[in-house]
């Protein structure tokens, strides 16, 4: 049977967690693979009563189709949360996505021809990747420090990239690292797009779960040329299941997004939109996401408490600002991915994302990606001593 599959198709594989991440799933391992929030912190009563009205409505439109740019009631909603974070914007500047994922997915389709070179941090989002990967970019990826991106890497990368198209970007807790980018380094962001005329995609789900400092301003608050598009979502503030996020951008680019998102998937769910809208018009989103914070320090602060007591002192970990994650890095010899697979998963019954994944031109396979927000606190003790337990009694075999 000959091969009916597009060239594209070459690029899109399975994840090289997907397995790692089923095992996982088994209900004796205690999971800090996720990027989870905290189940038990979900406003259930208050989700009841908006799906409940807004179901036994008599005119049925809560059910019916909308626009494929969201229901307006949200896109106002969603402009004055971003007027009110420092970042002016309109109705007419907002498309409601599946997520800010979604969001990903079209800004790539709209902007990468194969061989474009698209810029993004190493190491990355893994979900970028996967959504980046069908366009066949050619990937540049810029080292990281505790400020973010590096800029003077990222200027000799545009410098001898011509074709750069895109920077990605996750200027808040990055995903995986934590890392928070500069304010310094966002306004030099800002300057070298605009000098190398190259367009940024500014992905923003972990930005209200702040538990320290003060915020800093967007990147498409900072934007002079209107070259940002700015991705923004519900997933992390409110819960995941709805799939509710935006885009924010200029206009022309924001007609090309929601021409793709109408071939996509026509529209976002009417019934999660509406659910979305009445909840943030009859209920205080900033008190639920308070809680979200407070919850959060609590687990953060435990879980690098736990990692300093029980792993070995060699090894390296960020303590975010905020966000869900801290990134452990090991020993250079020390395979995350192996370990997992074959020890901890089935000794210490625990589950991590291996850090190997996240780079997009060559792996670091020393590092992993441990979520603290999911699990309640007594199993981030039961399950980070368990693993350092592992850890070390691997390490003292591999050294006799």
């Amino acid at each position: 049977m000959k091969n009916y599959f597009a060239k594209r198709m070459d690029n899109v594989n399975p994840s090289a967690i997907d397995e790692l991440l089923a095992l996982g799933a088994d209900p004796s391992i205690i999971s800090f693979g996720g990027g989870y929030p905290d189940a038990s912190l979900f406003p259930k009563q208050m989700l009841n009563q908006v799906f409940n009205e807004i179901i036994n409505d008599p005119t049925g439109s809560t059910m019916q189709y909308a626009p494929s740019d969201g229901l307006p009631t949200l896109r106002e909603k969603i402009a004055t949360l971003m007027n009110e974070d420092g970042t002016p914007c309109s109705i007419d500047d907002i498309l409601v996505l599946q997520g800010s994922q979604q969001g990903i997915d079209l800004a790539a389709r709209m902007l990468i021809n194969p061989g474009d070179t698209l810029i993004t941090e190493d190491p990355t989002f893994l979900g970028a990747l996967l959504a980046f990967n069908p366009n066949q970019p050619n990937y540049a990826a810029i080292p990281m420090d505790e400020n973010g991106m590096k800029m003077d890497v990222l200027e000799e990368t545009l410098k001898s990239n011509p074709k750069s198209k895109l920077i990605y970007t996750i200027p808040d807790f990055q995903n995986p690292t934590g890392v928070t980018m500069s304010i310094e380094r966002r306004k030099e962001l800002i300057n070298l797009a605009n000098f190398y005329d190259v367009i940024i995609l500014e992905d923003t789900p972990y930005r209200h779960i702040r538990f320290e400092g003060q915020n800093l301003p967007t990147l498409r608050s900072l934007d002079t040329e209107n070259r940002v598009i700015h991705l923004g979502s519900f997933s992390k503030i409110l819960v995941p299941g709805l799939r509710i996020g935006w885009a924010l951008a200029e206009k022309s680019l924001l007609k090309k997004m929601s021409l793709l998102k109408v071939a996509a998937d026509t529209q976002t769910s009417t019934l999660n939109m509406a659910a979305t809208n009445l909840f943030l018009e009859r209920f205080d989103l900033f008190s639920h996401i308070e809680k979200l914070r407070h919850a959060y320090l609590i687990k953060k602060e435990l879980m690098l408490k736990e990692i300093t007591k029980h792993f070995p002192k060699n090894i390296k970990i960020t303590n975010p600002s905020g966000g869900l994650f801290t990134w452990v890095t090991f020993d250079t010899t020390f395979d995350t991915t192996q370990f997992m697979k074959e020890i901890a998963l089935s000794e210490a019954k625990v589950a991590y994302v291996p850090g190997g994944s996240f780079f997009p031109v060559k792996e670091q396979r020393h590092h992993a990606r441990i979520n603290f927000s999911s699990q309640p606190e007594n199993l981030i003790k039961k399950g980070i001593e368990a693993l350092g337990q592992s850890i070390r009694n691997y390490e003292k075999r591999n050294t006799n």
